[in-house]
């Protein structure tokens, strides 16, 4: 389980921030916008290909539960912080937010790891 788990945080990283361009995260607070899909759909595939070594038969689910909260979460995240007008440079919520949606990542992750 700790491999997995590993595997999940390092593909969290990796798609959350080297990855992700501005076209992703400029609009992952208009619903449904390609960039915003795009970007989940790539943690939907890396999850799957993370699970694919270790529990194929749980690789499909694995991805699509990872694709749609992760889209939903970001989403969210996004939606709120444009609300409140919060701004990493402004107010301490946007971190505070921020922390809220890489706990909740953190979470699918023990969530999709306790399907094994």
């Amino acid at each position: 389980m700790t491999e997995i788990l590993f595997l999940l945080f390092v593909k969290h990283f990796i798609v959350d921030f080297p990855l992700q361009t501005s076209y992703q995260y400029l609009n992952k607070g208009t619903y449904l916008h390609p960039g915003g899909l795009l970007h989940s759909s790539l943690h939907g595939v890396a999850t799957f290909l993370c699970f694919l070594f270790v529990a194929p038969s749980l690789a499909v689910i694995a991805a699509i539960i990872d694709f749609v909260v992760h889209y939903h979460v970001d989403f969210m995240k996004v939606k709120i912080n444009r609300k409140f007008n919060w701004k990493p440079d402004t107010h301490e919520q946007f971190w505070w937010l921020l922390g809220l949606d890489q706990l909740i990542h953190a979470l699918t992750y023990l969530y999709l790891v306790s399907l094994i």
